[in-house]
């Protein structure tokens, strides 16, 4: 149980390992096994996250499972996980298994795409359980290879420039985010995370190059955090690489990229913008919640403009990630709790779009929505399916989606009413567009003279949408499942930030 985190995160590669040295040919057979292998790594690092899920004790706010060794250089590789990361641990191995069996259908190169995606998963789970600023960054950006690979490799006609751009857009603004890192080990004299959480750092008005900077040195080192995990996320309006990235990358790329990787610049504003950098997170908050806003309307509509079926589901994304900043910069108990939920609600419900639109591309390799049409009248279990994702996605109460939103809007409202009016447009905006995408794929007559042989799901796409469909509809009746877990931990943090304002006399700014 001590190296239970070590033993989630390395099951992927070294199952990597033994395919890339045993496994030999890329004939059926060794392409089968090369599937079935990555299918058992990723189960078995999803069992053994059981353990911790069952073993984890939501009213301790501190980092449980701690485990910590002496690495290189006077550094530590320490792991652990707490209330606010445990349950992304949990979403990373749920998910993975289900994206390996969406891969069944790959025929190029299966071995080396297999080996992709488990390296992808570790490198994932790292940056989720990281408690060391080295260790958390070089997860961080180590990511980035294998899905640059993925949608490089094994994308869509135009994946050499969708993968550049992926690449270079979360690399430039993760330049900046280690500059911060060097300097709050010059200030802090460490790089332990638990540590740098209770150290306070500047936050004096500074001169900067002739300009005075508000904050000081907290403003600085929250503005080059803010440059990386606002393109992770992605924020407007540095989000144009994702919709490029989404088109371009096979199915499975688009469902981890999804699901998983964009929660990582969520996840980076809660471990790290809230807690260590109060006073510039309170300073800044406006610019959030007004980026935060522009991007749910102004991607909603960009996403009734579209006549790519991933690509309007991938400006869905930016929209629903504009509520998690909201959330989280609103930093009372609603808002970070529904950030979170949120979060863990689109990787399901996000990550079924992308299987959606998968399943009816791998039968006409197309995905052209004016292609469609009809599609009930051929595919009756796939128009329910796709109908049930489509209302959770417009966050239809008694569905996952309803929750995270109802529970930001409300923690916004206490903060900003006028930022939290303009994001409850985007309700009614993403009912316009993923209802307009809805009618045109599955309802009418079916006309076009291709359709008229397609097939309905097979048994293991069906298996695929049953856990997706259970968590959607679980946490949408039963949302405690999560609220109960990170509850402490963002009372422990909401607390902490609440506690810096006054010391810092921002408060006393903000009344001038």
């Amino acid at each position: 149980m001590d190296n239970l985190l070590s033993i989630i995160t390395f099951i992927p590669a070294v199952a990597a390992a033994i395919m890339a040295v045993f496994l030999r040919g890329d004939d059926a057979a060794a392409q089968m096994n090369a599937k079935w292998l990555a299918l058992l790594a990723t189960s078995a690092a999803f069992l053994v996250s059981l353990f911790v899920l069952t073993g984890f004790d939501p009213a301790n706010t501190e980092m449980q499972f701690v485990e910590e060794y002496d690495w290189i250089l006077g550094l530590k590789y320490k792991m652990g996980v707490d209330g606010i990361s445990v349950l992304f641990v949990m979403l990373t191995t749920f998910l993975m298994p289900i994206t390996i069996a969406a891969c069944w259908t790959v025929t190029v190169r299966v071995k080396e795409y297999m080996i992709a995606f488990l390296l992808l998963e570790t490198l994932m789970l790292g940056v989720f359980c990281a408690l060391d600023l080295v260790l958390f960054y070089l997860f961080f950006e180590a990511g980035l290879i294998p899905m640059f690979l993925i949608i490089g490799i094994w994308g869509g006609k135009e994946r050499i420039y969708a993968a550049f751009k992926f690449f270079l857009y979360t690399f430039l603004g993760s330049v900046l985010m280690l500059v911060a890192m060097i300097a709050m080990y010059w200030d802090a004299g460490t790089t332990d995370i638990p540590t740098l959480l209770r150290h306070s750092f500047a936050s004096g008005d500074l001169a900067v190059l002739g300009f005075t900077v508000v904050g000081g040195f907290q403003t600085l080192l929250w503005l080059a955090f803010f440059a990386s995990f606002a393109v992770k996320m992605p924020m407007w309006p540095v989000h144009t690489w994702l919709p490029d990235a989404h088109v371009q990358a096979p199915t499975a790329g688009s469902v981890v990229l999804a699901a998983i990787m964009l929660k990582m610049g969520g996840y980076g504003f809660l471990r790290f913008s809230l807690p260590m950098f109060p006073v510039a997170s309170d300073l800044l908050a406006p610019l959030v919640f007004w980026l935060s806003a522009i991007a749910i309307v102004y991607t909603s509509l960009v996403a009734l403009a579209q006549s790519d079926m991933k690509k309007l589901i991938a400006y869905s994304s930016v929209a629903h990630m504009g509520y998690v900043t909201m959330g989280i910069f609103a930093a009372n108990q609603q808002g970070v709790d529904g950030a979170i939920f949120q979060m863990i609600s689109h990787g399901f419900i996000s990550g079924a779009l992308f299987l959606c639109v998968g399943v009816i591309y791998d039968r006409m390799h197309t995905r052209e929505i004016d292609a469609y049409g009809g599609l009930v009248n051929r595919m009756p279990a796939y128009a329910a399916i796709f109908m049930f994702f489509t209302m959770a996605n417009v966050g239809l109460p008694g569905t996952s989606g309803f929750v995270g939103e109802f529970l930001v809007l409300v923690g916004i409202f206490q903060v900003n009413t006028w930022a939290a009016a303009v994001a409850t447009t985007g309700v009614i905006l993403s009912a316009a567009y993923a209802l307009w995408l809805y009618r045109r794929v599955v309802f009418g007559e079916l006309i076009k003279e291709a359709l008229r042989s397609i097939t309905d799901m097979d048994r293991r796409e069906r298996a695929i949408f049953a856990p997706l469909v259970a968590m959607t509809l679980l946490l949408g009746v039963y949302p405690a499942l999560v609220t109960d877990i990170i509850g402490p931990s963002v009372a422990a943090l909401v607390t902490d930030y609440q506690a810096a304002l006054p010391i810092s006399g921002v408060t006393q700014l903000a009344q001038h």
